[in-house]
């Protein structure tokens, strides 16, 4: 079967993402806020320096940051994932 699809125009979304990073003595939080039109989702991280590494903040901020924005992407993922398997189903429900 041939299928023919129409030229559609393409489509904009914006998300804004928010990250934020605390640093008390040696420990470093970071908090990232994802939203979407339909959904928000949230991660928090940290990172500890060991008191044998000298004080660069600059390395705690990147790996916590890092850790968090990481943990968005596999909430993204799961999420994209349950949404695919449901239009699956729902698609295979409609055609049986």
């Amino acid at each position: 079967m041939n299928e023919t699809f129409a030229a559609t125009a393409p489509q904009s979304e914006e998300w804004h993402l928010s990250l934020r990073l605390t640093e008390d003595g040696d420990l470093t939080r970071a908090h990232a806020e994802l939203r979407t039109a339909t959904a928000t989702l949230e991660s928090d991280a940290q990172a500890l320096r060991s008191p044998h590494d000298p004080p660069t903040p600059l390395i705690g901020d990147e790996l916590a940051a890092g850790r968090a924005l990481m943990d968005l992407g596999h909430q993204l993922l799961r999420a994209g994932a349950v949404a695919a398997e449901a239009a699956e189903s729902a698609r295979r429900r409609d055609a049986g």
